[in-house]
């Protein structure tokens, strides 16, 4: 029985009160219903999510986990300009 690969998607939502989200999933679409349904986890439950702004494809969780991290250490301010030049 062999493994089936997966890709991985970091993603960024933009939530109700303006606050940014960073994730990691093998399925965005299922994902973000799941955060608009209040399933998604605590922080999207409370903050409410406005829309998806930005996804990234990774070959591996690994990455996807790392890339995930990188972002998530950025200020706010880096986190605006690195999505207005996308």
């Amino acid at each position: 029985m062999t493994k089936e690969r997966s890709t991985y998607t970091v993603y960024m939502l933009l939530c109700a009160d303006g606050s940014l989200y960073t994730g990691i999933t093998t399925d965005v679409e299922r994902r973000l219903a799941e955060h608009k349904a209040g399933t998604g986890g605590h922080y999207t439950r409370a903050k409410k999510v406005d829309r998806l702004l930005y996804t990234e494809v990774q070959p591996n969780r690994s990455l996807a986990s790392k890339r995930e991290a990188e972002i998530k250490s950025w200020s706010r301010e880096e986190k605006n300009r690195f999505l207005k030049s996308r």
